[in-house]
């Protein structure tokens, strides 16, 4: 599993979720603008942070957090949906590209937890 990857897609997750939050009624609505960008940065923050520890466990740790935060954006761009900040074809490709952060970032904890 290529970290690096998982960093450019995280990177470009962040780029995505900018991107969305700077128009119409999703600029105005502070809170959630403001939490599911915090959400989307988390991603990759705990990603650089766990890879800087350079132990499995403390990266594990960190991954996890991660995979936690990418739920948390999931959830936040169901409700951008839900009340039509978002429409339909932006909400499924920004949630496909967190799902695939998710799943790379489950694989890479499975990975490092065989290496043990």
């Amino acid at each position: 599993m290529n970290r690096l990857f998982l960093g450019n897609k995280a990177r470009k997750l962040n780029k995505e979720i900018y991107k969305i939050t700077c128009h119409g009624e999703f600029k105005r609505d502070f809170a959630l603008r403001d939490q599911i960008r915090r959400a989307s940065i988390s991603i990759s923050s705990n990603i650089a942070e766990g890879y800087g520890r350079k132990t499995n466990n403390g990266f594990i740790y960190f991954l996890n957090v991660a995979k936690a935060s990418c739920y948390e954006v999931k959830s936040q761009l169901y409700l951008a949906m839900d009340i039509k900040y978002v429409d339909n074809e932006v909400f499924r490709s920004t949630y496909a590209l967190c799902d695939e952060i998710s799943k790379t970032t489950h694989g890479l904890i499975k990975h490092l937890e065989s290496t043990y």
